[in-house]
């Protein structure tokens, strides 16, 4: 089946494992709303096929895995008060999806590809990699489940410190709060992811579903996501969430005032 997806998000089948690149290295990998549509439909089709039991998800070139949503293509809908976020307030990226999903993580992994990949299972990264939430800088807030998963998966202050002050943590850091598993020269990334998931095809694989269904649905994040979502407008519709964006845009410091 053709997906007849953009050229800015691939989608191979290589045996048992599905291997998705963001594939926009001159931009850093930012997302463009047309990527997003084309991950959404490779990652159902993955889903949907019995033959494939992982996916890696990587992106192209070495700079970044993912920088979020492209300014340009998010501007007008962060001035419009929309959030970008998911129609249903209690889905965020990934969550239905009960097949491993391993990110080999190349360089910049901040705002939005921070989201993707507290969505992911198995995270390898480079010795170069960084990881950040960089929204609060900008007056807006990331409000793709990063408040709720976030503190579930490394520790409360450092969470804080992410979504708080804005700034970057290097891999080693990373490694050593548990946001990844593993921290590889940059050469051999997605080796060393392709390794693991070839080592998870290993078992079996209603085995393997089953165990991630439980321990997603145990953490009950449902009602979680609701209250995110119902609290984010107080921001995303305020006047600093367009003065912010905008200030990004011109390459300038935001004049922030608090309404």
């Amino acid at each position: 089946m053709s997906l007849n997806l953009p050229a800015t998000f691939t989608y191979e089948k290589k045996g048992r494992i599905a291997l998705m690149t963001i594939n926009r290295p001159d931009a850093y990998n930012a997302f463009t709303r047309e990527m997003l549509v084309g991950m959404d439909a490779a990652f159902d089709d993955f889903n949907a096929d019995p033959d494939l039991w992982v996916a890696v998800i990587t992106g192209a070139g070495n700079k970044a895995f993912c920088t979020g949503m492209d300014i340009k293509d998010a501007l007008p809908a962060i001035a419009a008060g929309d959030q970008m976020g998911y129609d249903d307030p209690a889905k965020r990226p990934f969550q239905n999806i009960f097949k491993p999903i391993i990110a080999a993580v190349n360089g910049f992994c901040i705002a939005g590809g921070l989201e993707f990949l507290q969505g992911m299972d198995i995270r390898i990264a480079s010795e170069h990699a960084q990881f950040g939430l960089g929204e609060v800088k900008w007056g807006v807030i990331p409000a793709g489940g990063s408040h709720i998963r976030l503190p579930q998966q490394i520790p409360w202050a450092v969470a804080m410190e992410l979504l708080l002050t804005g700034q970057n943590i290097d891999a080693k850091r990373a490694y050593d709060i548990g946001l990844v598993n593993k921290v590889v020269p940059a050469d051999k990334v997605l080796e060393e992811a392709m390794a693991w998931a070839e080592k998870i095809c290993e078992n079996g694989p209603l085995a393997v579903r089953t165990a991630k269904e439980i321990a997603v649905r145990a953490l009950n994040n449902e009602p979680k996501f609701v209250l995110e979502k119902s609290i984010a407008p107080r921001v995303f519709n305020s006047e600093d969430a367009k003065e912010g964006p905008r200030a990004f845009a011109e390459k300038r410091k935001p004049n922030f005032t608090g309404r």
